[in-house]
């Protein structure tokens, strides 16, 4: 008889195998459904996880004149990226000298790379150096890497495991016929955190980590279009990095092209006369400061009258816009916010903004007309004007006695313009506290467009000022405890002036007093104006009261070739004023480039063909020297150009403005030769290139008997 110990101990063996028995089988079950039945689903995974997606960023879209000639397209660079998988898996050893064999061929510093390999957002990230891409995409650490080297690491990829080498492209500008135009095209730089963090959060497949954006111009104003989607190559690699085979290929979609109104031959013209112009204007004496004119800025535009399309426009200084393909530097970058060397990056004919001086009067003038005055009303031009305790000149002082707007506007009389702002002031606002108060001259000025912005195609647009009564006394709210402080407790190097405008400031800065309204009649105080509101506002005269949001792009168009989306021109209001008004400034203007301030620029020209209206002036900044001005038109075209610190209109911009004129229309000096001379191409309202088939661009054909 077995005992009850024996029993137990038997029942436990029994058990024990029991248990082994369903271990091992349950095991066998397992490798035979790893094996067999999903055998093929685990080959998949080993196999993607050997495959890496590297991202093939579009070419972007090209940037072409109304003829189709190339003002941006794109060139190739070698960009060396590093793996980080790969690296992550060598042994610590040879991943340092591999960082190191890097940086030695790539002669940049081992924490630079390092630096690169950090993702944004981890501790010790640098903005704008970090990745934030990614994190299982090869991470960019050079760019625009010469051939020779490139070529190096791709041709031994065992010595450099996790090195990746491909071409990219980059921007380049061909310059037809020598143009800059970099304020109007723009430049791009990479992706930030925050864009590459939205794009994702909106599905935006068109950005990934290593995409470049537009940041200013027309690269940022039309980015979507011209990005185009980025492409993915599937590569097989070993445990090492190295790629074994390169699988399927998704190449992904260039960007469309953006057609825009800018002719190149005009744009050239207009920045050689502008860079001649400054360039004669620092050469010259100022009689007034006893030295040269600084001349430290400039802008220029030709704009259609009909359309408020940008023909051409220059800004001085500028910049190479090449300077951002492939990286900028420090140095660089410190440069072109450098107020030393001029702001370069500040496009003056959109984003600077400057007292008008008597541009400005042609408006006033239509204020005047439309508020009680007439063409028969006459006032003295004598060579001062009383306001108080101040006497306000004529330039030079000069005199001509008791005449009309029209001869006003041709001698450019301020003491004329005075009595217009003074009497409006003393019959509808000698209140000068009165905010409220109605002022024609105000109100006509913003008609015109003056004090918001013109709604141009091109980001980072001024809105210049009218400095009336509300700003005034806005104005006044935000600095009266800052000048109060002063009056109260003046600083020890507080200098006489600092401490009397401190004090006067506080007592009573709101006021708007009978100088201020004799000011803003002539262009000067703290009204200033952008050189495209100036030429939209000359546009509205010559087409009958229209005015228009400026563009500059014309059409985008596909890879194709096919025009996916035309940009119409858009009228943004009308001043409506009367014809006989708009009929009598026109003369008034031809009068002044005939026989009054621009007729000496304008001798030989041949008007009785092409009449050209014309406005000169001369704005005097506390400080500096004044602003020169000149604001033209035809039937066609606004010519503007304007130089800061750069003495009188006609004497420093008149000649570049006749210049542009007879580029514009083929003149060369004499109406004999005119008369026979080719109007040149200038591509005019919605027409645009022909593209074909294949997407080339071809030259535009002119209609027959275009006056264009």
């Amino acid at each position: 008889m077995v005992s009850a110990g024996a029993q137990r101990s038997r029942l436990r063996l029994i058990v024990i195998q029991a248990l082994v028995v369903s271990l091992f089988a349950t095991l066998l079950v397992r490798l035979w459904y790893l094996q067999v039945a999903g055998g093929e689903v685990y080959q998949a995974k080993a196999q993607s996880q050997s495959v890496r997606e590297v991202v093939l960023q579009p070419d972007r879209g090209l940037i072409v004149d109304a003829q189709g000639r190339s003002l941006v397209a794109n060139r190739n660079i070698w960009v060396v990226s590093m793996d980080r998988t790969t690296l992550g898996k060598l042994p610590e050893d040879q991943g340092e000298q591999l960082l190191k064999s890097v940086s030695k061929i790539l002669k940049v510093k081992v924490a630079k790379l390092r630096a690169r390999l950090l993702n944004c957002g981890t501790e010790g990230a640098v903005s704008g150096t970090c990745w934030n891409g990614s994190p299982y995409q090869p991470v960019p650490v050079a760019e625009d890497v010469d051939q020779e080297v490139a070529l190096r690491l791709k041709e031994q990829p065992e010595d450099y495991p996790g090195i990746v080498v491909q071409q990219r492209s980059v921007r380049a500008y061909p310059s037809p016929y020598g143009i800059n135009a970099a304020h109007l095209l723009g430049y791009l730089s990479p992706i930030t955190e925050e864009e590459f963090d939205l794009a994702e959060k909106e599905a935006d497949t068109s950005l990934n980590g290593a995409s470049q954006v537009g940041r200013s111009g027309v690269e940022k104003q039309y980015d979507k279009w011209l990005r185009g989607m980025p492409g993915y190559q599937r590569v097989e690699v070993n445990s090492v990095g190295e790629v074994m085979r390169e699988n399927s290929v998704d190449a992904g979609r260039p960007g469309s092209t953006l057609v825009t109104s800018i002719d190149a031959k005009v744009q050239s013209v207009v920045e050689d006369q502008l860079a001649g112009t400054i360039a004669t204007a620092r050469a010259t004496h100022d009689t007034v400061t006893g030295r040269n004119y600084v001349a430290d800025s400039g802008a220029a535009l030709v704009m259609e009258v009909d359309t408020g399309r940008i023909v051409a426009m220059a800004s001085a200084p500028t910049y190479d816009a090449d300077i951002w393909s492939g990286g900028i530097t420090q140095k660089q970058l410190s440069q072109l916010y450098s107020e030393k060397a001029g702001t370069p990056l500040l496009s003056r004919a959109t984003q600077g903004q400057f007292a008008p001086g008597s541009t400005w009067k042609p408006v006033m003038t239509a204020g005047a007309l439309t508020n009680g005055y007439t063409p028969a009303s006459r006032l003295d031009c004598s060579s001062a004007f009383q306001v108080g305790n101040r006497a306000f000149k004529n330039y030079e002082s000069g005199a001509y006695g008791s005449i009309g707007f029209d001869r006003a506007l041709e001698v450019s009389c301020n003491t004329f313009f005075y009595r217009i702002g003074y009497g409006f002031w003393q019959r509808l606002g000698s209140d000068v506290s009165d905010v409220n108060a109605k002022d024609p001259l105000v109100a006509e000025a913003k008609k015109f467009g003056f004090g918001k912005k013109t709604g141009i195609d091109l980001p980072g647009e001024a809105s210049g000022r009218i400095a009336d009564r509300k700003w005034k006394r806005a104005y006044y709210e935000s600095q009266k405890d800052y000048y109060c402080g002063i009056s109260e407790k003046p600083p020890a190097d507080a200098s006489d002036f600092l401490r009397r405008f401190a004090r006067e400031f506080c007592i009573e800065g709101y006021a708007y007093r009978a100088g201020d309204a004799v000011n803003f009649a002539i262009g000067q105080g703290d009204t200033i104006v952008t050189p495209l509101q100036l030429a939209r506002a000359y546009a509205a005269f010559a087409n009958g009261g229209t005015l228009w949001e400026p563009r500059i792009g014309k059409a985008i168009v596909d890879p194709e070739g096919e025009v996916v989306k035309e940009i119409k021109p858009k009228k943004q209001s009308n001043v409506k004023l009367p014809k006989s008004v708009l009929d009598y400034i026109d003369t008034a203007l031809k009068g002044v480039t005939s026989r009054g301030t621009m007729s000496w620029r304008m001798t030989g020209f041949p008007l009785q063909q092409v009449p050209i209206r014309s406005k000169t002036g001369s704005a005097e900044v506390y400080g500096k020297q004044s602003t020169s001005w000149v604001a033209s038109y035809s039937d066609d075209y606004v010519v503007v150009m304007m130089v800061t610190q750069g003495g009188t209109g006609s004497g420093t911009s008149g000649p570049a403005i006749r210049k542009i004129w007879e580029s514009l229309y083929g003149v060369n000096g004499t109406e004999a030769n005119f008369k026979n001379a080719a109007i040149p191409g200038v591509v005019a309202g919605d027409q645009l290139p022909v593209f074909a088939p294949d997407g080339a661009i071809l030259p535009p054909q002119r209609k027959k008997g275009s006056k264009r």
